[in-house]
């Protein structure tokens, strides 16, 4: 039996990756994930089947005592057991297919969500079997700790296999922690928050945690969101399911510029990780009205994400976003032009300037926005470059610590309280960006740190350099003089 400990989601992540073969991580992802949602709904429908059962009062089959509590109902031939029988004979996928199917039909909110991928000729039936029993042997730890378990999980799985899949994988999952960096500053505690391109909806997943881990209230917020790829938008769903987070993500996935699901939408929070300076259909759209500030570029989304954000915030909202950093200083195609209408409407309220390899192959930034600024005519800047830790040969995330400063720093900001430090933050006004050509890197208000002062007297330090430095030429001296023996008597004087 697989026991719960703080490796938990990196045991099952290699005992599953072990059976991945050949297998792209495109085509593996959507079958570990279906996997964790199938024994994620079955686990908990168990329990309170069990409870009912318990009770004896004959209702362990009705729908709505399950829906009442928020959990899925799961048919007689959809259950685990089911699915843990079949693990080993050949209709294993088919049965899968099955109960995917069955759950579907039975809770209307996973219509066309769940894979139905399993009985595919393409995927190893025995491995499937290994990996049906990776999930039957979990044991959990503490009864009730499904959600958060199940979830995690889910999170690191995602979280590996957008590692695996390198730029593409950025689309769906943004690092954690840099969720979580957003969430901290913005401190979404109520109203509507909203996604546009919300991928597998890690926002959403660090918003809960942020009102859970302050004792708010989660119904006092309302998600929505928005995913272009289908598979992604699917996993998004999965994933806020077994979150227990009533999210609308639409009826299906939909380009946010051609189709915006939510047009009428004014949101309170707008937090994002756009794709990266990725190319959108222009064409159709110039005459669109959420170009404020100008018409965005055709080869460069950026600057239509960010006006495509401020169309859809309130008269008071916030907006947090990832972009690459190009978008901090670009001049081709009119964005020097958007950025410098955005700066001069007084919007933009700050910019972080991220650590490299937070997010695969690219150097980002985060911006924020606002329409009422508490600090008016000012902007903060912040260059967070020397954070974060490494956590692997190509990968950094900013610990925990690192968050709360980067959340404090900006708070006391906004407060009016910030004591700016040499070489980490700078408030600077309307005048100093103009002066700066509207270049909003970070690095040119904060300056470089100072050099830390270690007591010695510069003339002190001149001594020992100066005597180091002879003690190096006479060395060298040294070294000089043996080669040139060693040349002598190999062949002549030099």
């Amino acid at each position: 039996m697989v026991n719960l400990n703080n490796d938990f989601e990196k045991k099952i992540w290699d005992s599953i990756y072990n059976y991945k073969g050949s297998m792209d991580a495109s085509q593996y992802k959507p079958i570990v994930l279906g996997l964790i949602f199938l024994k994620y709904v079955s686990d908990k429908f168990e329990e309170k089947y069990q409870e009912l059962i318990d009770e004896g009062e004959g209702f362990e089959e009705d729908k709505d005592f399950y829906e009442a509590e928020n959990i899925f109902y799961v048919p007689p031939k959809a259950r685990w057991n089911v699915i843990s029988e079949h693990a080993h004979k050949k209709d294993n996928g088919i049965t899968i297919d099955n109960a995917m199917r069955l759950i579907e039909k039975e809770n209307n909110t996973l219509k066309d969500v769940l894979p139905k991928i399993f009985s595919s000729n393409d995927l190893d039936k025995q491995k499937l079997g290994a990996v049906i029993d990776i999930f039957t042997n979990i044991k959990m730890a503490n009864k009730g700790d499904k959600k958060d378990i199940f979830g995690r999980t889910y999170e690191y799985c995602l979280r590996k296999f957008a590692e695996e899949e390198g730029n593409n994988g950025s689309k769906l999952y943004t690092p954690s922690s840099i969720a979580k960096t957003i969430v901290e500053i913005l401190e979404p505690y109520e109203g509507r928050i909203y996604d546009p391109c919300c991928g597998s909806g890690g926002m959403f997943v660090q918003s809960q945690k942020f009102i859970e881990n302050r004792k708010g209230n989660i119904n006092n917020i309302s998600i929505y969101g928005q995913e272009s790829n289908s598979t992604t938008w699917k996993i998004a769903k999965m994933n806020l399911a077994i979150r227990t987070i009533e999210a609308n993500l639409g009826k299906h996935n939909a380009d946010t510029f051609l189709n915006d699901l939510h047009p009428t939408l004014k949101a309170d929070y707008i937090m994002a990780n756009p794709p990266s300076n990725s190319e959108w259909e222009k064409k159709q759209l110039e005459e669109d009205q959420r170009w404020k500030y100008g018409i965005p570029s055709k080869g460069n989304a950026n600057f239509a994400w960010i006006q495509h954000m401020i169309y859809h915030l309130t008269s008071n909202g916030k907006i947090g976003l990832v972009l690459a950093n190009g978008s901090l200083t670009s001049r081709t195609n009119n964005e020097d032009k958007i950025r410098q209408a955005i700066i001069e409407d007084d919007l933009v309220e700050g910019i972080i300037a991220l650590p490299n390899n937070l997010i695969n192959n690219m150097s980002a930034c985060l911006w924020f926005l606002t329409k009422k600024k508490k600090q008016k005519g000012k902007t903060l800047f912040i260059d967070a470059r020397e954070l974060g830790t490494m956590v692997s040969r190509k990968l950094r995330e900013l610990t925990e610590e690192d968050i709360q400063q980067l959340a404090q720093t900006y708070h006391q900001y906004q407060e009016g309280t910030l004591e700016e430090e040499k070489g980490y933050s700078k408030i600077a006004t309307l005048d100093d960006i103009k002066e700066q050509g509207y270049n909003l890197t970070p690095g040119r208000y904060v300056g470089f740190k100072p050099e830390e002062d270690d007591g010695i007297p510069f003339e002190e330090k001149m001594k020992t350099l100066t005597t180091e430095l002879k003690k190096l030429f006479e060395e060298s001296h040294k070294q000089e003089e043996e080669i040139r023996k060693i040349l002598k008597e190999l062949c002549c004087d030099i």
